[in-house]
């Protein structure tokens, strides 16, 4: 495997900012016993959903309209996770480098229920130009890479908040909101359920099958399954941050400065990283007068860890209100900006990953083979490299049963996972959980015995693109070598 640049591993690159605080040491302060205690069971369905994100959304929609009876537990008062909660309203690519749309079915759905006022990015005749012009101003509204114009538009939060809750409900899942996941239900090797704490007490919910879209895999790390912790250093794959909006600027105006004025820019750059240390530069959003400040990203910190949490939530207001000051001051077209919100949820990109049946692995993307299992395709990081096959197997625990897994805890490697983090891949393993969850229910089988044939068929009517592998049958349960 030859080594990667930073252009071929991320399509979006920023600033990777090392810690520069020290780690809380907790003295160890002993231990107490808790009772034993009977646990009230609060439902009973065929499929559990275990985290509102872009992932858990997709899951329970997916899992609804494929028949299934499904509960899905979120511990905000919000759907979309990342998506919405985070601010990361800027959505990755779902076109490749040709602009075919290859993160599509659910997906395409949340954007087109958005409304046009509530996205804003290229026209679709406009996806996959090279057209240099073209090129050059969606570079600077985050929808243009390596010279290709993308399907990559920002949202408004609050809007695709109700998208959520509108197609949850109307496919008939039981949302339970500020509930928490706090212990599995299993026994001997297999998931049966979720307890989940709440104002209401500790209670618990049976299930023939579990979709683990917590994040940071905490129903399956519990449950016993196995799973990786190992990180890229220097890639911003594994950094925490916490999310800002703005107010108040005029975005055309900055875009006009950064793009005219290259040496005043660079000077400006280099101003913001001599005062403020940690420095970033603002996206565009989905209106002209607010803008989107996805970091500074933070390298050191755990997902994990309370206390690394707390203390990047921090930091992160620091950097706020140090970004708003700064940039009032010498910033074109933020001269009145304001504070608009901060981000509500944490940024967390990294805590576990799946070990799985299978994994999407940097290895493979050169030679761009399609998986015999193949659930999704998504979009590779650098016009190098072909579209990069999904395997179902990424999703299926290699020796825990009940339980798949969707969203950025999947099995893949670190360099992998810097793009099947984001939301459009979210959506697409998602999807494919929750069609995979409702068919084993259905049929009263494990999730590592599901017909793939039959899975991929229905996720092919539900407007997700496949292609077809080598004749083979294919084989979830299968580990790889």
């Amino acid at each position: 495997m030859g080594t990667l640049t930073p252009e071929e591993r991320h399509f979006f690159r920023s600033d990777v900012n090392a810690r520069d605080s020290e780690r809380k040491q907790r003295q160890p302060q002993g231990h107490i016993t808790e009772p034993a205690r009977q646990v009230p069971v609060h439902e009973r369905c065929d499929v559990l959903v275990l985290g509102g994100g872009p992932s858990g959304v997709a899951a329970a929609v997916a899992a609804a309209r494929s028949g299934a009876r499904v509960v899905l537990l979120e511990r905000y008062n919000h759907l979309g996770g990342l998506s919405t909660g985070g601010l990361v309203i800027w959505i990755d690519r779902m076109t490749d480098w040709s602009g075919r749309h290859v993160i599509h079915g659910l997906a395409a759905e949340f954007m087109e229920r958005l409304g046009r006022d509530a996205v804003a990015g290229p026209p679709r005749e406009d996806w996959g130009s090279r057209d240099t012009a073209k090129a050059d101003y969606w570079s600077l509204r985050t929808a243009a890479f390596h010279g290709v114009v993308t399907h990559s538009p920002t949202i408004d939060p609050e809007m695709l908040k109700g998208v959520y809750h509108q197609m949850v409900r109307e496919a008939g899942v039981d949302l339970i909101l500020h509930g928490w996941m706090v212990a599995p239900i299993a026994e001997e090797g297999r998931v049966k359920g979720a307890v989940f704490e709440s104002k209401q007490g500790r209670r618990a919910i049976l299930a023939s099958v579990v979709v683990d879209t917590t994040g940071e895999g905490d129903l399956y790390a519990a449950a016993g399954a196995a799973f990786s912790s190992d990180i890229d250093a220097h890639d911003i794959h594994h950094c925490i941050n916490t999310s800002w909006l703005f107010a108040g600027v005029d975005m055309r105006r900055w875009l006009d400065f950064r793009a005219h004025e290259p040496q005043a820019y660079s000077a400006f750059l280099a101003r913001g990283r001599e005062t403020l240390g940690s420095f970033e530069k603002p996206i565009v959003s989905w209106r002209d007068d607010v803008a989107t400040f996805l970091g500074p990203r933070k390298s050191g910190f755990s997902a994990l860890d309370v206390d690394e949490m707390t203390q990047v939530e921090w930091e992160s207001r620091k950097s706020m209100a140090e970004h708003l000051a700064f940039y009032r001051a010498h910033a074109p077209g933020f001269e009145n900006a304001w504070h608009m919100l901060m981000a509500p949820q944490i940024g967390t990109r990294h805590g576990r990953r799946l070990v799985g049946v299978k994994s999407v692995r940097r290895g493979a993307w050169d030679a761009g083979a399609v998986e015999a299992d193949e659930v999704g395709i998504s979009p590779s990081p650098s016009p190098k490299f072909p579209n990069i096959s999904v395997p179902y197997g990424a999703l299926v625990p290699e020796k825990l049963d009940g339980v798949l897994a969707a969203g950025k805890h999947i099995s893949c490697d670190t360099n992998s996972h810097g793009f099947m983090r984001e939301i459009p891949q979210c959506w697409l393993t998602g999807q494919a959980a929750g069609t995979a969850a409702a068919l084993a229910a259905d049929a009263g089988v494990l999730p590592r015995d599901v017909d793939v044939r039959r899975l991929q068929a229905l996720l092919t009517a539900q407007g997700v693109p496949l292609r077809q592998a080598a004749a083979e049958t294919p084989r979830a349960h299968t580990a790889e070598a």
